[in-house]
């Protein structure tokens, strides 16, 4: 019997359970892989072909090249582990970040200083605040990708 996630209702939001920790590991490895600078290397020279020697799904990967960090943690990604990702790239963790919101990292930097995101409208799915899927993506580079 699955157990109850409550906390699936909560818009924006990933919880790294149990389960994406499973549906993630190997993508959650590869990332670990780019601590060393030769697999850094490696992976700069052919991203593909690094890629393809991880156990890795398509989907996994397709995200991974697209440097579409949402995906990837709906994948099983962990934030943590994926930063490699954007260290590997020369990203500041505030860069990543805006790039899941769609906002520029001034933009990002800006709501973060005065506060974040507000609860109002957040807590539930459905609900009219910033974080709810239809209200996606924020910001100036809402069409831009992390590599831009």
């Amino acid at each position: 019997m699955p157990l109850d996630k409550p906390y699936k209702d909560v818009p924006g939001t990933t919880i790294f359970d149990a389960e994406q920790s499973r549906k993630g590991y190997h993508l959650n490895q590869f990332c670990m892989s780019l601590m060393k600078p030769a697999n850094r290397e490696r992976f700069k020279a052919n991203e593909r072909a690094y890629l393809d020697e991880w156990s890795m799904t398509e989907e996994q990967k397709q995200a991974v090249l697209a440097r579409d960090l949402n995906r990837c943690i709906e994948h099983g990604g962990n934030i943590y582990f994926l930063a490699k990702i954007g260290a590997t790239d020369g990203k500041s963790f505030q860069q990543m970040a805006g790039s899941m919101t769609g906002m520029t990292e001034a933009e990002y930097r800006d709501m973060m200083i005065n506060g974040g995101r507000s609860a109002e409208g957040n807590r539930h799915l459905g609900e009219d605040g910033d974080a709810q899927l239809h209200r996606q993506p924020q910001g100036a580079a809402g069409r831009k990708t992390l590599r831009e």
